[in-house]
């Protein structure tokens, strides 16, 4: 473990193996739980947890209360923001991975072994379930809840309180009880920079149905949907 370069409130708990980058915050009574290697540029909240062992109830979870290490790992990368309370537990199968650039707000929970790409928002309260993936960009609202081994595909968003029990396609705009694709993402393809043709198309083949099926032309959209075939048929449709 290294504090160079880093700020660490005195109430703050790292414990075991956390390697840290530099230029992180860690604020008062955050605990940090080894493995765990950070990237550079994070802020921690107060009262955030990293590390905590894999809730999982034939997990045999530590006996020792110095060390209290136990799981396959934390990964997190850099410019990350995690929010008061938010929860990041240990791998448990692989380890669980938060890419660059991601806005965690408070008391969200991601579970053992998932996956976020770059740029995810997880707003406050939502609950990723274990071995979830969520595709760079991916934006879920208040008090989402994702099932276990879903997949959120890359700038998706998803409506506050909404239960995820299905897989969901790229650029999806999705929301419900369970939760169901409404149409394209638009708002969010033309911040990420999407050009209005590749907009155009995919708001066109939402509004036709079967976005289990879709396969888009323009090129800006084929390499995520390529992405997301290959996902969807290595797990099934729920």
């Amino acid at each position: 473990m290294s504090d160079a370069a880093n700020s660490i409130h005195p109430s703050a708990q790292l414990i075991g193996d956390v390697r840290l980058g530099s230029g992180n915050t860690i604020g008062p009574l955050a605990v940090i739980i080894g493995p765990v290697e950070i990237g550079d540029g994070n802020w921690f909240g107060t009262g955030a947890v990293v590390g905590a062992p894999p809730e999982v109830r034939g997990f045999e979870h530590p006996r020792d209360a110095a060390s209290f290490s136990a799981g396959n790992g934390v990964t997190i990368g850099s410019r990350n923001t995690i929010r008061e309370y938010a929860q990041i537990h240990q791998g448990w199968h692989d380890r669980t991975v938060v890419g660059d650039d991601a806005f965690i707000m408070n008391q969200s929970y991601i579970a053992h072994d998932c996956r976020l790409g770059d740029g995810v928002t997880l707003a406050s309260s939502v609950l990723l379930a274990g071995h979830v993936e969520l595709g760079d960009g991916a934006n879920l609202g208040l008090g989402v809840s994702v099932h276990q081994r879903r997949y959120v595909g890359a700038g998706a968003m998803v409506g506050m309180g909404a239960v995820v029990t299905r897989d969901l396609p790229p650029w999806a705009k999705a929301f419900g009880n369970p939760a169901r694709v409404r149409g394209a993402n638009a708002v969010g393809m033309r911040r990420a920079g999407l050009p209005d043709d590749a907009v155009d198309e995919l708001v066109r083949l939402y509004a036709e149905g079967g976005s289990a099926e879709l396969r888009p032309e323009h090129p800006d959209l084929a390499l995520r949907f390529a992405e997301w075939a290959e996902r969807t048929d290595a797990v099934g449709r729920a």
